[in-house]
């Protein structure tokens, strides 16, 4: 197995991190490149890519707050994130689509809920498909129900994980 880095996002590594949100995400789903550009600028601890040797192939992004409203489309371009928050609100957790299926999700998602821990952060929340969410539930995650939001004309389930 090739050698696999995880590190906080650059902003030089928008174009690859772009490219994989529209590849892995339907339509609307996908966050747009300047959506991106802000979160790495605003919360790089919140946003770390997993790469190969060749390239970036999969990342999580988030933004932190004192209150969470997960129906909040807002805060998907960090309107109201605070970097002293301790909430955690994930808004993308994506592998490249050539990279699925290889246990990738998983090593991304241990290491970004133990780089949360280290923060003092003390939960984290996330919205997902009715069909992640028993792999969300993998990580601890615990699901309160349906959510308000309609995020690209979607229905979406609401989880958290206190730390």
């Amino acid at each position: 197995m090739s050698e696999l880095i995880i590190r906080s996002a650059k902003v030089s590594d928008l174009d690859r991190c772009f490219e994989i949100e529209k590849d892995a995400y339907a339509g609307e789903e996908a966050a747009t490149k300047e959506k991106i550009l802000k979160r790495i600028q605003t919360y790089p601890e919140g946003f770390i890519v997993l790469q190969n040797e060749r390239e970036i192939i999969g990342f999580i992004n988030s933004g932190a707050t004192h209150k969470v409203e997960l129906s909040d489309e807002e805060f998907k371009e960090l309107i109201g994130h605070d970097p002293d928050g301790k909430h955690i609100v994930i808004m993308s957790v994506v592998i490249h689509p050539n990279y699925q299926g290889k246990s990738f999700t998983s090593l991304l998602m241990r290491n970004f809920i133990n780089a949360m821990q280290a923060m003092g952060k003390t939960e984290i929340y996330l919205i997902c498909q009715t069909e992640l969410i028993n792999m969300y539930a993998k990580y601890g995650f615990i699901h309160l129900g349906e959510s308000d939001s309609d995020h690209g004309g979607l229905s979406w389930h609401e989880m958290s994980l206190a730390l």
